[in-house]
């Protein structure tokens, strides 16, 4: 809300609950990650 744009795009949106999730619940975190992210691998997930 305190950018100037008028329209936020999903890739920052996302990038912020990912932020906010990392410090309120890391199971949330990594479950969001893994899907937003589309991780193919647990190496991936891990790195």
């Amino acid at each position: 809300m305190s950018q100037a744009d008028r329209e936020v795009p999903c890739t920052k949106i996302g990038e912020w609950v990912m932020e906010k999730l990392k410090t309120l619940y890391e199971v949330s975190y990594i479950r969001f990650a893994s899907v937003y992210r589309q991780f193919q691998d647990i190496d991936r997930l891990m790195r």
